[in-house]
């Protein structure tokens, strides 16, 4: 169903304070799951509230965030069981400012859950003219290529440069599928994608019942298995254990880097977009659609969205946050 987006975003918020979200920290995550949600991501748009909810039961929830270790090019945050996506915006508000200064920065954060999309952080450094690298380990749900038991997490990796238009960013899982489709999925009453979950037996199912028993497949074959366990490294240089329990600990990393103390900005830029021209410019394979940049595609979406001041939300998800600002759930 059609939204108006100005009431998805108030729906969001009012819900999200109704769990126990300050007004402040309840805007700043109904903005983060708006993004999604217009970008085409149900699964980490405002369904992800219901999860939250979930795994909070009736506790309120954590919004202290505390840092640990400082210097002026980098510093460690424990999040103390925060929402990833706090803690994810303070880590890049804070590896903005010390980039700007120093012309590269690290930042860390460990004690967290669930960071969101990583190109929401990535876009806000993009709008600094900063480059970023950036990292997200979980709960082991996602198997090494050949296997069925899990050994890393969903573990998205995401790089962001900016350029004279839309940054270009690259933002992926190192899975087939992502931790939230698998809960949409059981929400819903839907069916998995084929090949891309295991069971316990290690037979390929697309119950989402049994994935967590199981596991989820890797994405990308070795290669992607090989990318994955370097971000739950990361994840341990952030601070997070090896093999975080479900859905606590998990670790993020964000690098920022200044282009601008290498080349001139405006030089960069404009070598940036030479090469985003000569993608555009390029001839495509018979039978092949568009060729397109990192981000492109999900930016249009957002960009149609926003135009037509409406986003497409599940009629199921929105009833259900509904009754729950109602007070009847």
């Amino acid at each position: 169903m059609k939204l108006p987006i100005a009431q998805a975003q108030q729906l969001a918020h009012d819900v999200l304070v109704q769990t126990g979200y300050t007004p402040e920290n309840a805007t700043r995550i109904a903005l983060h799951l708006l993004d999604s949600q217009l970008r085409g991501y149900s699964s980490a748009g405002l369904a992800r509230i219901l999860a939250i909810r979930d795994r909070l039961g009736d506790k309120k929830p954590a919004e202290d965030i505390s840092i640990t270790t400082e210097t002026p090019v980098l510093a460690h945050l424990n999040g103390n069981d925060t929402f990833g996506y706090l803690v994810g915006e303070k880590a890049t508000e804070m590896v903005i400012a010390k980039a700007k200064e120093c012309g590269i920065a690290i930042v860390a954060a460990c004690n967290t859950w669930t960071t969101g999309m990583l190109a929401y952080y990535a876009e806000k450094a993009a709008k600094e003219d900063l480059v970023t690298i950036i990292t997200a380990s979980s709960t082991p749900w996602v198997t090494i290529e050949g296997g069925y038991k899990g050994i890393n997490g969903t573990n998205p990796v995401c790089v962001g440069l900016p350029s004279s238009g839309k940054p270009v960013i690259l933002d992926i899982a190192t899975s087939k599928i992502l931790h939230a489709d698998i809960v949409l999925a059981q929400r819903l009453g839907t069916e998995l994608p084929a090949n891309s979950a295991f069971n316990a037996r290690g037979e390929s199912t697309t119950d989402p019942f049994e994935v967590f028993q199981g596991s989820i497949a890797p994405w990308g074959g070795y290669k992607g298995s090989g990318l994955a366990s370097m971000v739950q490294l990361f994840g341990v240089l952030a601070g997070s254990p090896a093999f975080p329990p479900p859905l606590e600990q998990f670790g993020l990393s964000i690098i920022a880097i200044d282009p601008a103390r290498f080349r001139p900005i405006a030089e960069y830029k404009t070598e940036v977009d030479k090469y985003c021209q000569g993608v555009k410019d390029s001839p495509v394979a018979e039978g092949a659609q568009a060729l397109r940049l990192p981000f492109e595609g999900s930016a249009k979406a957002r960009a149609e969205a926003l135009a037509a001041g409406e986003v497409e939300v599940d009629e199921t998800v929105y009833k259900t946050l509904v009754k729950i600002v109602q007070g009847v759930i």
